[in-house]
């Protein structure tokens, strides 16, 4: 597939000019595209460019208000709800941010959850500013019904994403993100759009069969990683990101959405805790040595290396992206 190089300055400057011209605002706007940025930066296609045509569709079918005001309310000294105003996520995530984290440092732990938002976006994007200040935190979302509860062929779970970060003493934070279905679903489309085969168990035909075409699975349902023990994780995050919150679970999502490609309506739920505030002032170097021992091992590498790795190379020489993605996005602004 022909590639184009765009440096990451040009990768946002493109994202903003194609949200700017579908109905975003300068402020929701310069959000998404940050995310959508940090993706393709970081080696994440399937959660860069490659969305623009999702968001601009929630746009243009009017799902999304590209003109979303999000609102902050404190529930309690440890508790905080962001109501997104029917926008995008990441403007309500950025203007949570600094209030989550006052509150942390405050309380020792506290929670946030976003209601009245469509998510579209990475989740390690949104747990890394809160590592980066010293606490450890975790995400997750529900999305809409994809994945198959374990020993089923229906599918009911979203792909349903979570995120985890941990500080380190001497080198960059420790950030994992990951479906909680075998892999995500962003990576079995752009497998479609590639023509790619699948690995086994990702997925089910319509018929409930296994398959290794991507183009069948999307018709058909996803599984849930490790069986029973993604398919727990899954359920808790439909529970916390949903049931917790007063959001739609993805089953809802599902009937209220109007089909359009874009993201759902949905909520999520974010946990941050503050390890100076538990007791053990040496954590820094006790964990550090965790770390050590665990890299130590042939063949293992932290969570969010080969991230970092492709981070810092594209940085330096951009990315590539394909010319047929390109040229869409390019349509997508002129017309």
């Amino acid at each position: 597939m022909p590639k184009i190089d765009l440096t990451i300055v040009e990768v946002k400057a493109l994202a903003v000019a194609c949200l700017l011209a579908n109905g975003c605002n300068d402020e929701n706007a310069e959000a998404v595209a940050e995310i959508v940025t940090a993706a393709e930066r970081d080696g994440c296609a399937s959660h860069g460019l490659f969305r623009l045509p999702g968001y601009v569709a929630a746009l243009r079918s009017g799902k999304v208000n590209g003109d979303a005001s999000p609102s902050i309310e404190r529930l309690a000294p440890g508790v905080l709800r962001i109501d997104g105003d029917g926008g995008f996520a990441p403007l309500a995530l950025e203007q949570g941010r600094h209030p989550l984290i006052d509150a942390t440092r405050e309380q020792g732990v506290a929670a946030m959850s976003l209601i009245r938002i469509h998510h579209f976006a990475a989740l390690w994007t949104e747990v890394e500013p809160l590592v980066e200040a010293g606490l450890c935190a975790m995400a997750c979302t529900a999305y809409l019904p994809m994945v198959a509860p374990a020993g089923g062929r229906e599918a009911l779970f979203g792909t349903n994403p979570l995120a985890f970060g941990w500080p380190r003493k001497l080198g960059l934070p420790v950030i994992f993100d990951q479906a909680s279905s075998v892999i995500a679903r962003g990576e079995v489309m752009v497998a479609a759009r590639d023509g790619h085969d699948l690995p086994p168990g990702v997925g089910l035909d319509v018929d409930g069969n296994p398959t290794i075409d991507p183009n069948e699975v999307l018709k058909g349902v996803m599984l849930p990683f490790g069986g029973y023990k993604g398919s727990s994780i899954a359920m808790m995050i439909e529970l916390f990101a949903s049931g917790l919150i007063g959001e739609r679970f993805s089953f809802e999502a599902a009937e209220h959405d109007n089909k359009d490609g874009g993201p759902p309506r949905g909520g999520e739920f974010i946990l941050a805790m503050d390890p100076n505030r538990f007791g053990d002032n040496a954590w820094l170097d006790h964990t550090e040595k965790f770390f050590e021992k665990m890299i130590a091992i042939e063949g293992v590498r932290l969570p969010g290396a080969r991230r970092y790795a492709n981070r810092e190379k594209a940085q330096s020489v951009g990315v590539q992206v394909p010319e047929e993605l390109h040229a869409k996005i390019v349509e997508l602004i002129e017309v």
